[in-house]
């Protein structure tokens, strides 16, 4: 049995620098988002028999203690680590679940609590999982400190050896998401800088400067996923966002075997990934308004513009210089304003990225509205690794 899955519920907090807020643990972090998205949906939490928790920096069973601020009902908690797709790795299950009739409600809830500065290892005894990745990178690109922004950086690089994009094509990406947050109450940023200033701004790895770069932040995010009969039985199709196709994909062997810096960060697993959800949905590029994608840099936002089909491989920055991924183009890119300056607390960034798409798809996106929205498409990565894309429509559409 296969149930048509939906979306009735979403909340997040708004993402802060890390340590800002004071007296803000994640249990109070998942407070605030779930409350929101139970609010949101209309529904009580003893209505939801299942719970997927992510967060990536915590201790085993954080996901429990996070989920008890929100009721003690002795339905099953998973918690889910999947590193930078953690939140959207949360979705995926809790929309099996409702898809493969285990359960009529579930609830998907992703938080971080961060450190200032550079993601770091949290165990030195065993071996690093990216090692594999690190040192194939390594045999293309002399090895640079903090890995995160060498890896993706030298995938700008490669792309720039092999296609031509310019240092100024991969600054437009961060000029325009630092643009579009400026009416996200929810963002860790709202500034708005010139595209001189992101090129100005202190390099990290060239052709990344310091603007081009996703922040660490603390913040949550959640959704509530319902089954068709659920959402009839509680009126809730005016408000329902169905997930019409949805994949998650992990490391094929051309990761290793293509040789190449894109493929080490990812782009096969994002390309197969949405492959499958085109498939799935009926849906192509061509039929999609909006896309929240994870532009945890800069050069990724890049590449992944290629791995979901907006357009060949190599072409990437024409649609950057062609402003076709803003406001006015053909696609409405990160409106949100991204990871870049929303901020990127690992484990919530997919159920930030979900709700953004679901306020899109009601049309109560205020200031960042899109104009006409009748699909959207959500791409959130982890390296290490796994790719979550999910395409959306309104159930009542």
């Amino acid at each position: 049995m296969t149930n048509r899955t939906y979306v009735v519920g979403v909340g997040m907090t708004k993402f802060e620098k890390p340590g800002r807020r004071e007296d803000w643990d994640y249990p109070q972090m998942a407070k605030e988002s779930g409350t929101k998205a139970l609010e949101d949906a209309g529904v009580a939490y003893d209505q939801v028999q299942q719970a997927y928790v992510g967060y990536v920096y915590g201790e085993s069973t954080a996901g429990q203690r996070a989920i008890y601020e929100l009721g003690l009902t002795g339905i099953p908690i998973v918690n889910v680590n999947n590193n930078c797709s953690t939140g959207s790795t949360a979705l995926y299950l809790a929309a099996q679940a409702v898809r493969s009739g285990t359960a009529d409600c579930a609830l998907a809830l992703g938080f971080e609590k961060m450190k200032p500065g550079s993601l770091t290892s949290t165990y030195e005894d065993r071996e690093q999982p990216l090692l594999k990745h690190l040192l194939a990178l390594g045999e293309l690109y002399d090895f640079a400190m903090p890995p995160a922004p060498w890896m993706f950086g030298a995938a700008g690089r490669e792309h720039m050896e092999k296609y031509g994009t310019t240092a100024e094509q991969f600054a437009k990406i961060g000029e325009k998401n630092h643009r579009h947050s400026v009416n996200n109450p929810y963002a860790q940023f709202q500034d708005e800088y010139t595209l001189q200033e992101i090129l100005d701004s202190r390099e990290v790895y060239a052709p990344l400067t310091k603007l081009q770069c996703s922040p660490t932040s603390d913040g949550s995010g959640a959704a509530i996923l319902a089954s068709e009969s659920f959402v009839e039985k509680h009126g809730l199709a005016s408000q329902a966002v169905e997930i019409v196709g949805q994949a998650m994909t992990t490391d094929f062997a051309s990761t290793f075997e293509a040789k190449t810096a894109a493929a080490l960060v990812g782009y096969d697993m994002s390309k197969q990934a949405a492959l499958q959800v085109y498939e799935q949905s009926g849906l192509g590029p061509d039929d999609v308004q909006v896309i929240e994608l994870h532009d945890c840099f800069s050069a990724n936002e890049l590449l992944t513009y290629e791995a979901l089909g907006l357009c060949p491989e190599g072409e990437g920055g024409k649609l950057v210089d062609g402003g076709e991924t803003t406001y006015g183009g053909r696609w409405v890119v990160n409106p949100s304003g991204g990871l870049i300056s929303k901020g990127h607390p690992l484990g919530a960034t997919g159920l930030a990225q979900c709700a953004e798409l679901t306020w899109q798809l009601r049309g109560t996106a205020d200031k960042r509205q899109v104009p006409k929205v009748t699909a959207a498409l959500q791409h959130n990565i982890g390296l290490g690794g796994a790719a979550v894309v999910t395409a959306y429509q309104r159930a009542d559409r």
